[in-house]
């Protein structure tokens, strides 16, 4: 028996959901994908698909098994891209993935230029709210923002600082007028991420004089949403104040579609990292994108986006004031 092969087709088994559709994809008979199945489970010892009329589902020794035949595929990958001189010419599949609001709005925009420079990697991005387990899905690269949970065992590689603007349309503006100081927000309507901490709270601070300015500012939900786009599409309407990172809307402030307020007050900042599995050698392909990434964010403790602002903020002064990061402040 083929061990390295009877893998291969176990993984593409589970990935695809049965045996026609897998033996389809690697140019097989469903005979010889069912026989090389039938063998494995038989070299183990034990069984590793439940299987029925409708579908297939992992046992739970087969879940597990799973686990490791993905990183041993992986590995075998990598070194075969090595040995094949990869250093030199990545190729191969680039399995990507980023949470929406970044994947969307600037990682989107990179991918062309990095395609066309290195012709051989075909790029699989994966976007999307939900969780995602580098390892267990085969991802080679996610992109994380610092609200998320990321496995210590990964290599993280901090890529930006965002500072969260309060801004509104012009249009909302002109019908409920501007709020004259922070507190005014309270009289506002408000579009809410549903974050537990920001729900009935926003919190700022006068970057001019830090920590004694620090406060928490009662708030009226019109709207609360889980998803940066449709606060955003409520905000373009005229439907509220909104809090969005700069990265999000640096284009609708340097077009006019919405207003920033109070410039000199911060609402928050958030971190975007770049992870990947911890490996002693990167495959050619990683190693490229890892670094064609990281060149274009050369500055990750300050706000890109702001450009020349004056009040753009600085992690470091946040420190050096003493102030928590405003983006993890928790309240109740």
């Amino acid at each position: 028996m083929d061990r390295l092969q009877s893998m291969r087709i176990f993984a593409k088994v589970v990935e695809l959901g049965n045996f026609a559709r897998a033996a389809s994809a690697m140019d097989m008979s469903n005979a010889v994908v069912t026989r090389y199945m039938a063998d494995l489970e038989s070299h183990l010892g034990t069984r590793l698909l439940n299987r029925s009329t409708r579908k297939l589902s992992l046992t739970e020794t087969g879940m597990v098994y799973l686990e490791r035949v993905r990183a041993i595929l992986s590995d075998i990958d990598d070194a075969d891209a090595i040995a094949s001189y990869a250093a030199q010419k990545p190729s191969g599949t680039l399995r990507v993935y980023s949470v929406p609001h970044f994947g969307k709005a600037q990682l989107a925009p990179l991918l062309p230029e990095f395609a066309k420079e290195y012709p051989d990697v075909m790029l699989d991005i994966k976007i999307t709210d939900h969780h995602v387990d580098l390892v267990e899905e085969g991802i080679d690269v996610g992109f994380y923002l610092d609200l998320q949970k990321v496995d210590g065992s990964m290599i993280s590689r901090k890529l930006a600082t965002s500072e969260v603007l309060l801004c509104a349309s012009p249009a909302y503006l002109e019908e409920h007028g501007t709020p004259a100081t922070p507190e005014d927000i309270s009289g506002h309507r408000c579009l809410n991420f549903n974050y537990d901490f920001l729900r009935d709270n926003w919190m700022a601070f006068d970057k001019r004089t830090g920590r004694d300015s620090f406060r928490s500012i009662p708030i009226q939900a019109k709207v609360i949403s889980n998803n940066a786009d449709v606060l955003r599409a409520c905000a373009l309407a005229g439907m509220g104040l909104v809090l969005r990172t700069s990265f999000q809307i640096d284009d609708d402030l340097a077009q006019g579609r919405l207003v920033r307020l109070f410039p000199e007050h911060c609402f928050g900042a958030v971190s975007i990292s770049m992870v990947y599995p911890s490996r002693r050698q990167l495959s050619a392909k990683v190693r490229r994108f890892v670094d064609f990434v990281a060149s274009k964010f050369p500055h990750p403790e300050e706000d890109m986006w702001m450009g020349g602002c004056p009040y753009r903020i600085r992690e470091e002064k946040l420190r050096e004031l003493g102030i928590p990061h405003p983006g993890k402040v928790r309240t109740g």
